[in-house]
């Protein structure tokens, strides 16, 4: 357990927030992992809540990308109050959602944010090959990380949007046959993350497909 100071804090959505904060001496992290964070401020020092780095290992900082909630009274919704110098606490780095090879990523919502240092860190070494994330959201502006993304992966970031129509991604949930057109290999990988109930919806459609259940990288319950 650790003070670590705020250094940055901005939306990059209308509610995902991205803070960039003092990395203790040592620290380490697999990409993927998360840690409980808690905030050092009265009555929130031991409300921990488990926030996903977004940073690479070697960077010099720690960088979260984090869903905020405002219209609960939580932890969330006091970090969109938080400014520079503010402290928070960090607790148990845990995680079992690490890289295992090439394969599709699927993540709904703020479930993309342990694939961000993933994927971070395979362009940083030059290892994206072909590697797909399908990335379902709300609407256009509730993509994370858009145009990163985009650059990262090019044709093989591909999404689906269940509120707004557009003439450049799917509309809708994601369905068995989103999951068929998308998935060009069922022998690899399928990386997934999201809200529960997306979560056991998905796991099911890739049942139907025969995907074995030992593929599927998702964090432990």
């Amino acid at each position: 357990m650790e003070n670590i100071k705020v250094l940055s804090i901005e939306f990059i959505t209308r509610d995902v927030v991205q803070i960039l904060a003092e990395k203790p001496e040592n620290f380490d992290f697999v990409p993927g992992q998360a840690a409980d964070i808690s905030l050092n401020k009265e009555g929130w020092q031991n409300e921990k809540r488990p926030f996903t780095f977004t940073s690479l290992p070697d960077d010099k900082f720690l960088q979260f990308t984090i869903k905020t909630y405002p219209e609960r009274n939580g932890v969330t919704n006091v970090l969109r109050t938080f400014r520079k110098n503010d402290e928070m606490i960090i607790h148990e780095v845990f995680g079992a959602i690490a890289y295992q090879g090439e394969g599709t990523f699927i993540a709904g919502g703020a479930g993309i944010t342990p694939f961000i240092s993933i994927f971070r860190s395979l362009k940083a070494k030059n290892a994206l090959g072909s590697n797909r994330l399908l990335f379902a959201n709300k609407t256009r502006d509730d993509i994370v990380m858009k145009y990163e993304f985009e650059h990262i992966l090019g044709k093989n970031f591909i999404n689906i949007l269940s509120d707004e129509k557009t003439g450049e991604y799917d509309h809708g949930f994601i369905n068995d046959d989103f999951l068929r057109t998308n998935i060009t290999d069922i022998m690899k990988p399928i990386y997934l993350c999201g809200p529960p109930p997306m979560m056991e919806a998905v796991e099911g459609m890739l049942m139907r497909m025969n995907i074995n259940e030992r593929s599927i990288v998702k964090e432990a319950v």
